[in-house]
């Protein structure tokens, strides 16, 4: 039977490094390169999935959100200078998260989360994972945008285009 939670996080995972290998295809200045945009450029973009999902982590691991925010701030600010690097970053979260949801025998515990933003509830750990991939998808739309707005195609990384390139088990 399929974890959604973790197809998901799969998903999210693929994703990134969908985006960021079209990137990596185009001039390394298109990081920085300013647009009018959610973000002045990629590479903010970039920084601030990063930052939002290692926060995520954070509060999964047991961190209290208002602390794990604080902790991100300064990730959400931290402008890499190539996509390898933003690769890097990218590919040892995910390691974490998937050692993380590995050793979880049941996502759907609940935690009680202090939203600094929205307040206090009980939140399942799989929805706290499925808010990550859900911030990610948002904002690799920005960034395919930004894309356009500076010229260039971006790359199709749908759930549904997920099914065809990674291997699953069969149905």
């Amino acid at each position: 039977m399929t974890n959604y939670p973790v197809e998901m996080f799969n998903y999210n995972t693929w994703a990134n490094h969908t985006i960021l290998g079209r990137i990596g295809e185009l001039s390394p200045s298109v990081l920085s390169q300013e647009v009018n945009s959610s973000f002045p450029t990629i590479a903010h973009a970039l920084s601030h999935i990063y930052a939002v999902d290692t926060m995520w982590y954070l509060v999964l691991t047991g961190t209290g959100m208002p602390e794990a925010f604080q902790k991100t701030i300064p990730l959400n600010m931290r402008i890499l200078n190539s996509v390898d690097e933003y690769a890097n970053i990218f590919t040892q979260l995910s390691e974490l998260y998937k050692e993380w949801l590995q050793n979880q025998s049941d996502l759907e515990q609940t935690i009680l989360l202090d939203n600094p933003f929205a307040g206090i509830r009980q939140t399942r750990l799989s929805e706290i994972v499925l808010h990550a991939v859900n911030h990610g998808t948002y904002h690799r739309g920005n960034i395919s945008t930004m894309l356009r707005q500076l010229g260039h195609a971006s790359t199709m990384n749908d759930y549904s285009l997920f099914w065809y390139q990674v291997p699953t088990e069969a149905i």
